[in-house]
C-alpha cells in the first residue's frame, strides 16, 4: 500500500524548533481532529489525540513535533546573527545551507563561515567548529533590527522530495513519525483500550514533552516513535549499520536511554509475523526517544517499547527514508495497539 507523500511533505517542511513548535502543532491538530474522540492541548504544548477503547487500559504513543534548530544569541553590528544550537547538530553539515529565521516575518538566511582560501593549513584540516559559524541574512544593520530579535528560532530550508522509493528531507526526523502516528489513528478501528496518541514537544532537547505527558495520562503500555540510523552506506561495517533502508519497520530492542521490555519486544515481533508485516531489530548504542519518557515518567513503569523508520543522513537536511518501511511502520503500529488485549503480558 502506498503513502500520502503530499502530506508526509506538508508536515516535514514546517518550521517547528524546540519550544516553537506552534506551526507542527496547529497542523497536527487540526488534522487528527476526525480521528479523535478528543484532542487537547497541555500546558507544555503537547497535543493529546484521544481514542476510547473498550476496555479500561492506557495506551500512550508518542512522536515528536520540533526539529533540531538554532536560536539566535547575538545580533553584530553588520547584521549578521550568531546563534547557538536547539538539539544535537555536528557542525560540518552546517556549511553551504540555506535557513528560515523566524522573527517578524519569515526571513532566507545563509549559513556562513571563514572562506577556505583565508584558512591556514591547519584551519583547513579540521571541521569548523560550531561557534565560527554565523547566519548572514543579506540586509543591513538597520533593517536586521526591524525584523530579528534575540531569541528567535531558526530552521533549516530545504524541501521534501522522491528519490527512488525513498523520501529526501530535512526533518525526516521526526517528522515522519507525526505522519505514522496521524495516519495509523485514521485507520484505527475499535482499539481494546483507550489510546492517547501524543505529538511531543522538545524531544530534542531531552525528551521533555512525553516526560510530562506521560505523568499526565499514566499508561499502562507505551509506543515512542522516531527515527533510527541506517548506516547502509559505503565504508560501514556491518556491524554498525544499525538498520537498512527498505528491510521494514525497525523494533527496538535498546538504546542509550531505554531497554524496551522484553515482553513488548516479544509481542511486536509476534504481530509482525502474524500480520507479515516486514521488520528488523535495532540497537542503537547511543540517542534516546521519547520511549524513555512513557517508560519512566508512568507510576511503576509503562510496559513500553519502540517503532524506529531506518533514516540516512541523520541530523542532516537530506535524511532519506524508505517509503515501504514508513508504510510497513504505519501497519506494524496499527496492528499493535488492535492486538494488545490478545497477548499474556504476565513476566515469565
Amino acid at each position: 500500500m502506498a503513502i500520502n507523500v503530499k502530506l508526509l511533505k506538508q508536515i516535514c517542511e514546517l518550521g517547528g524548533a524546540p519550544g516553537h513548535e506552534q506551526r507542527v502543532r496547529a497542523f497536527v491538530m487540526q488534522a487528527v481532529k476526525p480521528f479523535a474522540n478528543e484532542v487537547t492541548t497541555d500546558n507544555l504544548g503537547n497535543v493529546i489525540a484521544f481514542v476510547k477503547g473498550k476496555k479500561n487500559k492506557k495506551v500512550m504513543i508518542a512522536a515528536h513535533m520540533d526539529e533540531i534548530a538554532f536560536m539566535v544569541t547575538h545580533i553584530d553590528d553588520h547584521g549578521f546573527l550568531r546563534f547557538t544550537p536547539l538539539g544535537g547538530f555536528d557542525p560540518k553539515t552546517l556549511t553551504a545551507q540555506r535557513v528560515i529565521v523566524h522573527g517578524k516575518k519569515d526571513i532566507i538566511g545563509v549559513m556562513g563561515s571563514k572562506p577556505i582560501h583565508m584558512m591556514s593549513a591547519e584551519e583547513r584540516a579540521k571541521v569548523v567548529p560550531l561557534s565560527d559559524y554565523f547566519i548572514d541574512l543579506g540586509l543591513p544593520k538597520k533593517e536586521v533590527d526591524k525584523l530579528v530579535k534575540v531569541g528567535d528560532v531558526v530552521t533549516r530550508d530545504r524541501e521534501l522530495i522522491e528519490m527512488g522509493n525513498c523520501v529526501n528531507c530535512k526533518s525526516i526526523d521526526n517528522r515522519v513519525s507525526v505522519f505514522i502516528l496521524l495516519e495509523a489513528l485514521r485507520e484505527l478501528k475499535n482499539p481494546p483500550f483507550d489510546v492517547y496518541g501524543v505529538f511531543t514537544v522538545q524531544e530534542e532537547v531531552g525528551i521533555r514533552g512525553a516526560q510530562v505527558s506521560a505523568l499526565q495520562i499514566q499508561p499502562d503500555f507505551g509506543f515512542g516513535l522516531d527515527t533510527t540510523i541506517a548506516f547502509d552506506v559505503p565504508g560501514a561495517k556491518e556491524h554498525e549499520m544499525i538498520t537498512r533502508l527498505g528491510k521494514g519497520a525497525a523494533i527496538k530492542i535498546m538504546d542509550s536511554s531505554t531497554i524496551c521490555d522484553y515482553r513488548m519486544v516479544k509481542y511486536m515481533k509476534q504481530t509482525a509475523e502474524k500480520h507479515k508485516i516486514k521488520y528488523q531489530e535495532e540497537i542503537l548504542p547511543a540517542g534516546g526517544t521519547d520511549t524513555a519518557g512513557i517508560q519512566r515518567m508512568t507510576a511503576g513503569g509503562a510496559i513500553s517499547g519502540a517503532i524506529s523508520i531506518p533514516t540516512r543522513h541523520i541530523h542532516q537536511v537530506i535524511e532519506m527514508a524508505d517509503k515501504s518501511d514508513i508504510r510497513a511502520s504505519i501497519d506494524l503500529l496499527k496492528q499493535c495497539i488492535l492486538d494488545l488485549d490478545k497477548f499474556d503480558w504476565k513476566f515469565q
